[in-house]
């Protein structure tokens, strides 16, 4: 007697293969949730605040008028944090020191707990036949899944930029340009107020320097020099023109996008303003925090050269905080670079 299918069965089947399409959509969707701030962090530096200032790694540098809200504290830095009470010491140089963390989400464990989880919930209710998290009924199910990632997603964002806050900045004003009004003394900032205190309130053994303009022209260059090798993934070059902490952490964040197939590129820098946050010497080691204020063209491609991230043609402006450091008559490196807050 021949097979007789049910009408019912057809039905059934189809809204099966639709759920499981859902399903499989909405498990790249969740992929991609987790990798994109990856892919916006791609630029020299990372686009966080990372590296160290010596005695004054934790002190908000002095805000200027090129970055009037001063700068992030710093999210990677190999300079440990003092104890309350005890004045900063940081490593020279050099020195060796523990390496930096890793990518985004060994900086972000939360993250990487939420993504996990979702992720394992998700493609464990894929293989026992449920459906991803469980059974979605069409595509109202489908997007509230997506809407309910949406949420989380940015919850968790807001929680970690709430923890990670902010240091107010240490004074406020600044000089216009380059022009630079020269400290009135000894731990004094452009204006005359105090700058640098670690924590625990103990100020730390520093003398102000004066910086000129063959100085800020090296900085400028510095700025072009390092996204070129930064562009060309030279980290041999980047290790001559920065310390070896940012040496350390340039070429993980270069590794990190390698492992995703991407390649990112920051070409055409250009500085539109700068002005000097403050100068100062410590233990016979100079150290300059600039404020920048410059464009360039900033793109990820992947490994068949499509654009995933930024425009080839179309120029951003960025605001950072770079400090350079440097030995009694050496070159000046760059030790740090913050985000303007």
């Amino acid at each position: 007697m021949p097979e007789t299918h049910h009408p019912m069965d057809r039905t059934t089947h189809r809204r099966t293969n639709a759920r499981r399409g859902s399903a499989l959509f909405a498990a790249f969707a969740v992929i991609a949730l987790a990798l994109a701030p990856a892919i916006a962090e791609a630029r020299p530096g990372g686009s966080i605040s990372s590296g160290s200032r010596g005695s004054r790694t934790y002190s908000a540098p002095p805000s200027t008028q090129t970055a009037p809200s001063g700068g992030t504290q710093f999210q990677r830095t190999e300079t440990p944090r003092p104890s309350p009470g005890v004045a900063q010491t940081a490593p020279r140089p050099g020195m060796a020191t523990p390496a930096p963390a890793g990518g985004f989400f060994s900086r972000n464990p939360l993250m990487a707990g939420l993504m996990g989880g979702l992720l394992g919930a998700g493609l464990f209710g894929l293989l026992s036949g449920h459906g991803l998290f469980g059974g979605m009924a069409g595509f109202a199910g489908f997007f509230g899944l997506l809407l309910q990632i949406g949420l989380i997603v940015g919850l968790v964002f807001l929680v970690m930029r709430l923890l990670r806050g902010r240091q107010q900045p240490a004074m406020a004003g600044g000089p216009q340009g380059y022009a630079y009004a020269q400290p009135t003394g000894p731990g004094r900032g452009p204006m005359g107020g105090p700058v640098g205190l670690a924590a625990g309130g103990a100020a730390p053994t520093t003398r102000s320097i004066e910086v000129g303009p063959a100085d800020y022209q090296a900085f400028e260059r510095a700025l072009v020099d390092v996204n070129a090798a930064w562009s060309r993934q030279d980290v041999d070059a980047l290790s001559r023109l920065s310390t070896p902490e940012m040496t350390r952490i340039f070429s993980q964040d270069l590794q990190d996008l390698k492992a995703r197939g991407w390649t990112n590129v920051t070409r055409d820098v250009k500085l539109e303003a700068g002005d000097l946050s403050e100068a100062w010497s410590e233990n016979g080691q100079d150290y300059a925090t600039v404020a920048m204020r410059f464009s360039l063209l900033d793109f990820t491609t992947d490994a068949t050269g499509r654009v995933v991230e930024g425009s080839p043609t179309d120029r951003q402006t960025v605001t950072e905080l770079w400090t350079f450091t440097r030995r009694a008559g050496g070159p000046w490196i760059l030790s740090a670079i913050q985000q303007a807050g």
